[in-house]
């Protein structure tokens, strides 16, 4: 590495853990949950614990006739279930909360395991999936119930808009996230009444498979969520190709192709895609609490979050002070891959991952720009361990400053207005999260107005809207479609259907009326309805 203003310093390794990912994940365990894969060959795939590069497991791959077969146990399945009462269906989502919050340390340990992430970042998951879990448990009643509409004719038309399945949900979820983007979006189209075929990613298929067994502990009919593995150009568009709605997130580039798969079919897809995601520090902020608010923001998961920030705009005034505390507390981070509580940060998942991370901060650095802190792959500590990084002096001739990274950099830009602000962070073509600090809630929220990003959070990284369950959560522009959680969340796995009931006379001449007298009746009518203000 060049010279830079981290040069010499490190980040510290956490206490290591006694226990090993070979005695918290064991054979028998793998063997265990591999049996829920929907697999007929011999074929297998190995994966491996990126703290560590030791193997993980082998797991079955998934065929076309596999595939076909899942569905078919599946549309076998979904109209028993989708019969039982919608009070009944999130009783069993309410069993899992329970079963999930009591058996964490199991899937905890599956988590790091798979991804190589931070306990405490694992646990995010436990939590955005309970909470998920509790809220459409819940209010899945509310939002499923028919409600009466306005009908064509007052007094004598009655019209109820009801909420049907849509029938298999095709579900593809990334390796980043495992409990909470396999889950998290089976939550609300199991309670919907539709049943799920989830291809989740290899890496992390035993996280995916574990809460489905917990499903089936707390309830769930086995057929009703099915699970197929496999190489994603493979058995993605096989998923894709047999759902009747799709939820998918991912890389923006293969959620285009999700998009266009579906559209062949005319079925709707839900997309979550890529991020370039911007935080605002405002000149009144808190530059104490932004400074642990970025740390948060830009290193949970070692950056590997759709949501997390990757470009960080500081008013000029305030910058040297905000920048000093935030290399300060990202420099004091311990690093670690013990299956416990106390490291700070893990490993990437993947050497596709460093490789990335390792080309952006190297090529910025080339052109001119600064590490501030971090900068440098850690192999000490394990084989996809990278420094959480901070980049000054970025330009937009480099892929740092417009490409998603998806790792553990950030880059520092200075700003004199809010307008100049405002501009910079929407000067992309993603639009998931964003992120705006200032003592002054009134002007966070005016400035948060200002921003295209499906979710703003003021004064908090990205927890504060993420967890709020009941509202909508997705991407505008290239961040994709569709939203999770809320309403939003749960109707997007359903068909409206409007059953209308007309009484004493048809919408039509009749009693003896011609086509003119009953124009000109209806004419009348419709202009009392607007006087009346009836809707």
């Amino acid at each position: 590495m060049t010279e830079s203003a981290s040069q010499g310093r490190r980040n510290p390794s956490a206490k290591g853990a006694a226990r090993t990912v070979a005695s918290a994940v064991p054979a028998a365990v793998v063997a265990r949950l591999a049996k829920g894969v929907t697999a007929s060959g011999e074929d297998v795939v190995e994966t491996v614990a990126p703290l560590t590069g030791e193997a993980l497991a082998a797991l079955p791959v998934s065929g076309t006739a596999d595939v076909e077969r899942a569905f078919a146990e599946a549309r076998r399945a979904q109209p028993g279930w989708a019969a039982l009462s919608v009070r009944h269906r999130a009783g069993v989502l309410l069993r899992f909360h329970d079963l999930l919050l009591r058996r964490q340390d199991e899937v905890l340990d599956l988590i790091q395991a798979e991804t190589g992430k931070a306990r405490l970042h694992a646990f995010e998951e436990v939590m955005a999936v309970a909470s998920a879990a509790r809220h459409y448990g819940r209010a899945a009643a509310s939002y499923l119930r028919d409600r009466r509409r306005g009908g064509a004719v007052p007094g004598l038309t009655s019209a109820v808009e009801a909420r049907r399945p849509k029938g298999v949900v095709g579900q593809i979820s990334p390796w980043n996230y495992p409990l909470e983007l396999s889950v998290g979006d089976a939550l609300p189209a199991l309670v919907a009444g539709n049943a799920v075929v989830n291809k989740p990613d290899t890496q992390t298929a035993l996280t995916a498979l574990w809460a489905r067994e917990l499903f089936v502990e707390a309830g769930l009919p086995p057929q009703v969520w099915q699970i197929v593995l496999g190489d994603g150009p493979v058995v993605g568009p096989q998923v894709v190709e047999r759902a009747d709605y799709v939820a998918f997130t991912g890389s923006t580039r293969t959620g285009r192709e999700v998009a266009r798969r579906a559209a062949e079919r005319l079925v709707g897809a839900s997309l979550e895609l890529g991020g370039k995601n911007a935080m605002l520090v405002l000149s009144d902020a808190d530059l104490d609490k932004a400074a642990a608010g970025a740390v948060r923001a830009c290193f949970s998961s070692a950056g590997q979050l759709c949501i997390s920030i990757e470009r960080l705009y500081v008013h000029r005034s305030v910058a040297d002070a905000f920048l000093a505390k935030f290399a300060e507390k990202t420099s004091a981070l311990r690093l670690g891959g013990g299956l416990a509580y106390g490291a700070d940060m893990g490993s990437l998942v993947s050497g596709r991952q460093l490789e990335t991370v390792t080309r952006h901060v190297d090529e910025a650095v080339k052109a001119g720009a600064t590490v501030v802190a971090g900068g440098q792959a850690r192999p000490d500590l394990g084989p996809l361990f990278f420094e959480p990084t901070i980049l000054d002096g970025v330009t937009p001739d480099m892929a740092v400053c417009a490409e998603e990274t998806f790792g553990p950099v950030v880059s520092i830009y200075r700003f004199d207005t809010e307008d100049e602000a405002v501009a910079a962070a929407n000067a992309t073509p993603y639009g998931l999260n964003s992120s705006v600090w200032t003592k002054d809630t009134g002007r966070g929220r005016r400035v948060a107005a200002r921003l295209r990003t499906g979710t703003v959070n003021v004064n908090e990284a990205y927890a504060a809207a993420y967890g709020s369950v009941a509202s909508p959560m997705g991407g505008m522009g290239d961040s994709g479609l569709g939203r999770r959680h809320g309403a939003e969340g749960i109707l997007r796995y359903t068909e409206a259907q409007t059953i209308a009931v007309q009484r004493l006379l048809p919408i039509g001449p009749s009693m003896g009326l011609d086509d003119r007298k009953f124009a000109e009746l209806f004419t009348t009518g419709l202009k009392v309805m607007k006087a009346f203000r009836l809707k």
